[in-house]
């Protein structure tokens, strides 16, 4: 069973500064348009090339996130970081539209 986390723990850890890495699976456009605070780019296609620089400590705190409930991105990533041996990955599943929903600040590159 995959492991998730709450947006309310998200945004705590966010205010909190805590040290961890969050993960936007989506395609960069997405990602330009408006992303959570601090978060990186890393789509699918790129995951395993990219996490391998932007995600060097294994055992680091990394949250995954995408759209919505619908889509699986997240879910993909989690499980291939996973795979490639990440031991602490966690999935935002509700997403950006869930994150904006209530009304938390986001990121977007112009």
């Amino acid at each position: 069973m995959n492991k998730t986390i709450t947006r309310e723990r998200l945004f705590q850890k966010l205010k909190d500064k805590e040290p961890f890495k969050i993960i936007e699976a989506l395609p960069k456009n997405f990602f330009d348009a408006g992303h959570l605070p601090t978060a990186l780019n890393i789509p699918l296609d790129n995951l395993k090339q990219r996490s391998k620089e932007i995600l060097p400590n294994k055992e680091e705190l990394i949250v995954v996130y995408c759209s919505n409930l619908e889509c699986n991105n997240s879910n993909l990533a989690q499980t291939k970081l996973e795979e490639f041996g990440y031991t602490n990955v966690l999935e935002y599943k509700e997403g950006k539209q869930h994150w904006l929903e209530a009304e938390l600040p986001i990121e977007a590159i112009s």
